[in-house]
């Protein structure tokens, strides 16, 4: 028997037939020992085999072992394609065609609703709010369609009520309610067809940067017309913002900021760089050891006039309050829309781009804030 192909039971059975043999007359014993001798080494070895491989399996299980490794393909995430060069790319082209598609094609999850733009457009966009001192501080909002905003116009006081006397009377309150509605706010710019050419990422960063800076700079303006604009007091539609005439002087700002409710709390004064040379003229000529600004930030802009031009008896010049009290909505959303015109102008070689947001805007805020306004000139 070739014991290396026999089966464990054919050794076994073979032993057995061995042990009966020995007991014949004419028994070859030296040739049966040797048999017998064989068929233990050779089970001996399988048993040993079988008991390492079982120490393997364990050790293995157990977490031992070289694990193979497994490729899988590497799916990036909507994020990680915007950041990819072929996606800018996709991008200004999508800009030159308004054709989607290819974007759409290279997002890998559901990208519903508007086309996401590249992360550093979406920075640009960002930087440019919280740059403008007057939008990074008012309130943002994302409400589809017309937005209605109720505001109290008047209200009974709380009163103290001791126990066994007359009920107390049910609260007068009178509510005025501003309707936000959106308009689009554009800007066009013309560009070459060089610039046209430039790669996608330059082309975008031009774009963007200018039409952003310039777009977010006119509705920072119409903020602030929004509360020169306001009645001295509320009626139903609109929220008021009292007038304090009076000069620039160490007064002025905080007799305007007397007429704030508690809610205001985050002040500020509003005005044109070349007023706030009036109010520390205005210091200097008193010699008062008092800041005339009150210590609130200054915050500067040109949509209001400097004192010195400002129209006598009707000029506002300087707004003190928290703008809080201001709301933006967008809604669609504070994105950059990008429109491209490469016909209109095709002959000189030049490109028309608009930019627009269409936002909504108006003063929600009542006791929030005051405006200052230039007295008429003394008569002598």
């Amino acid at each position: 028997m070739d014991f290396k192909t026999a089966t464990i039971e054919e050794m076994e059975a073979r032993k057995v037939e061995i042990a009966e043999l020995v007991n014949a007359e004419d028994a070859d014993l030296d040739a049966l020992e040797a048999e017998i001798k064989s068929i233990n080494s050779e089970l001996e070895q399988r048993k040993a085999a079988e008991t390492k491989k079982a120490d393997i399996r364990s050790a293995v299980a157990a977490g031992a072992g070289k694990v193979v490794e497994q490729h899988k393909e590497a799916v990036m995430t909507n994020n990680e394609i915007r950041n990819s060069q072929a996606y800018i790319d996709a991008y200004k082209r999508y800009i030159l065609s308004e054709d989607e598609r290819e974007c759409r094609a290279l997002l890998t999850e559901n990208a519903s609703g508007s086309l996401p733009v590249p992360e550093f457009v979406d920075g640009i966009i960002r930087t440019a709010w919280e740059n403008d001192p007057i939008l990074s501080r008012v309130r943002r909002t994302y409400i589809r369609g017309n937005l209605k905003v109720a505001f109290e116009l008047s209200a009974s006081p709380a009163v103290v009520h001791t126990e066994g006397t007359t009920a107390i009377t049910e609260e007068s309150l009178s509510l005025g309610i501003v309707s936000l509605v959106p308009a689009n706010i554009k800007k066009l710019v013309r560009i070459s067809d060089e610039t046209v050419a430039m790669g996608g990422e330059a082309f975008l960063r031009y774009i963007y940067d200018e039409i952003t800076y310039q777009v977010f700079k006119k509705l920072s303006a119409l903020v602030i017309v929004d509360i020169v604009g306001s009645p001295t007091s509320s009626d139903d539609d609109e929220v008021g913002v009292p007038a304090v005439t009076e000069a620039p002087s160490v007064t002025a700002i905080p007799n305007a900021a007397a007429y704030l409710s508690d809610n205001a709390s985050n002040l500020v004064v509003i005005m044109n760089r070349l007023t706030e040379v009036e109010f520390t003229k205005a210091f200097a000529a008193g010699q008062f050891a008092v800041d005339p600004f009150a210590g609130l930030t200054k915050l500067y802009t040109s949509a209001l006039p400097a004192y010195s031009t400002a129209t006598a008896g009707t000029g506002v010049y300087a707004i003190v309050g928290d703008l809080a009290g201001a709301q933006v909505n967008f809604p669609e959303g504070d994105d950059i829309v990008i429109k491209w015109d490469d016909l209109t102008e095709a002959a000189g070689d030049m490109v028309r781009v608009i930019g627009r947001v269409y936002a909504a805007h108006d003063v929600t805020g009542p006791g929030m804030f005051a405006k200052l306004v230039k007295p008429n000139a003394a008569t002598t």
